[in-house]
């Protein structure tokens, strides 16, 4: 059984105006930025969280990817089965709520165990974000403009980077890393807000130009009775998405991408203050500034360029992304090999613009490949490997590679145990400025090798897209025919 009523059903009225559609995803964009705002903000304060409590690197590390991506990855899926259902604006207003709060509450945290629970709740309200959000993007806007919206939804990631490091640096510095997180958790709930009011739910395929049978239009228009319509299973998505070679690559590369991606992330800010003893405000203007423009420009540009390109053939959905992280792996390499951080924060600029285009193609490609009902449950399964495996275990492996590095050449100096005596990265009390020194040099070096040879993995997550480019076109025509029968 479809989910449309082909024969009976004619075109549906131009219900959704340019300028209304453009304003939905604005506000998307402005829910996922509070998003990325309240996820990576630890990557700005982490060095001041890090002195304060004696953290290790590798607990840095779990903090900002494990301890989040459990119940981030594992509830999405519920969620997006709901959506699939339900009213997914609401879902997505309830979920700003719920991780907003949370954030917040991140700022009373005293401990280590009190930070990480606070930080599973983060992830409970963030997993109700992108299944519905892509969801709704997709009944909005036809297939040969997906790439190009996903793109400009996923523009709120590094909006929220920049953001979250400019804000959360300036904050940390003049008063607390506590009120970093209760000053930029507490104003998503005003997005929750807005969404509620002005988003309304568009019948199901609204894009494709065809009638829903089982989704009311908006106020003021006729509506069709609904019919309880069951979405494909579970196992239905995952065989489309992850049972042809194209697509699998496609999600093989965004997730080996990702996991160099959060997991070098997760410690730039605190190699700048490590290396050359900048401020915490400092590197949140260079980190939001710098890194996040160059972000911005890639993520727009991997939409608007592989939807042009893509027009001529369904490859350069994945040879763009491919390009790109080609391409940017060896300008970051260069940027940690600066001695001088003005050179280095000059630099960041050029790995940005290709890195992140790979975004956009990939969400496109995944959307596109699936059917109506589909759409959600397809984002939530795609989210669940790629934040599973990248943000779950990247952080907390980069986090390991420095500490067990910044231990070696600790140890290499006939210092001792680098863990005794240098809790947070600096010299125990008592230790004496010996030891302290030593302890600096130790993870100041220690982190620019351990963030170079993750940085290495974008080459890896290229060889995927390239991988998948041998396919991809027929396995797109394929998924287009398949998703007729659904």
């Amino acid at each position: 059984m479809t989910a449309i009523d082909a024969g009976a059903a004619a075109p549906p009225k131009p219900q959704f105006s340019e300028g209304y559609k453009t304003t939905v995803l604005g506000l998307l964009v402005l829910a996922y930025t509070f998003n990325f705002i309240d996820r990576t903000i630890i990557s700005t304060i982490g060095q001041a969280i890090k002195v304060d409590l004696g953290l290790t690197d590798t607990q840095l590390g779990l903090l900002g990817g494990l301890a989040f991506a459990l119940l981030y990855t594992t509830l999405g899926i519920p969620i997006a089965r709901l959506a699939e259902r339900g009213n997914r604006v609401n879902i997505i207003s309830i979920s700003i709520v719920i991780w907003s709060a949370f954030t917040a509450l991140c700022g009373m945290a005293n401990n280590f165990l009190m930070l990480i629970l606070f930080r599973l709740g983060v992830g409970v309200g963030e997993a109700g974000l992108s299944p519905p959000a892509h969801s709704l993007i997709s009944d909005y806007y036809e297939p040969k403009r997906r790439a190009t919206a996903l793109s400009i939804y996923s523009f709120g990631i590094p909006l929220g980077t920049m953001f979250g490091a400019v804000a959360g640096g300036w904050l940390a510095q003049n008063i607390s890393w506590r009120a970093a997180f209760v000053l930029v958790g507490l104003p998503g709930i005003l997005v929750a807000i807005a969404l509620k009011i002005f988003v309304k739910e568009p019948p199901r395929g609204y894009s494709e130009q065809v009638a829903v049978v089982d989704t009311p239009v908006l106020e003021g228009e006729e509506t069709v009775p609904p019919v309880a319509i069951k979405p494909p299973s579970i196992l239905a998505v995952a065989k489309r998405i992850f049972g042809r070679w194209g697509f699998f690559h496609m999600v093989a590369g965004i997730t080996v991408a990702s996991f160099a991606s959060y997991g070098t992330g997760q410690y730039q800010a605190a190699y700048f203050i490590r290396m050359f003893g900048l401020d915490l405000a400092t590197v949140g203007l260079i980190f939001g500034l710098v890194g996040g423009v160059a972000a911005g420009v890639g993520t727009l540009l991997g939409g608007f360029l592989t939807d042009w390109a893509g027009k001529r053939s369904g490859r350069w959905y994945a040879l763009v992304p491919a390009l790109g992280l080609l391409i940017a792996c060896p300008l970051y390499i260069l940027v940690y090999l600066q001695n001088d951080w003005r050179w280095a924060a000059a630099l960041l600029l050029l790995p940005g613009i290709f890195h992140y285009t790979y975004l956009g193609p990939t969400f496109g490609v995944i959307q596109n490949a699936v059917s109506l009902r589909m759409r959600a449950t397809a984002t939530a399964l795609l989210f669940f490997v790629l934040n599973l495996i990248a943000l779950g275990f990247g952080p907390p492996f980069c986090g390991w590679c420095i500490d067990m590095i910044s231990q070696h050449l600790f140890a290499a100096n006939n210092m001792g145990d680098f863990f005794t005596l240098c809790p947070g990265g600096v010299g125990a009390p008592g230790a004496g400025p010996v030891v302290d020194a030593a302890c600096r040099a130790a993870i100041a070096e220690g982190s620019r090798q351990g963030i170079i040879w993750n940085l290495l993995i974008y080459a890896w997550a290229g060889v995927h897209y390239l991988l998948a480019a041998i396919t991809l076109p027929k396995d797109m025509a394929t998924a287009l025919a398949a998703s007729g029968e659904d």
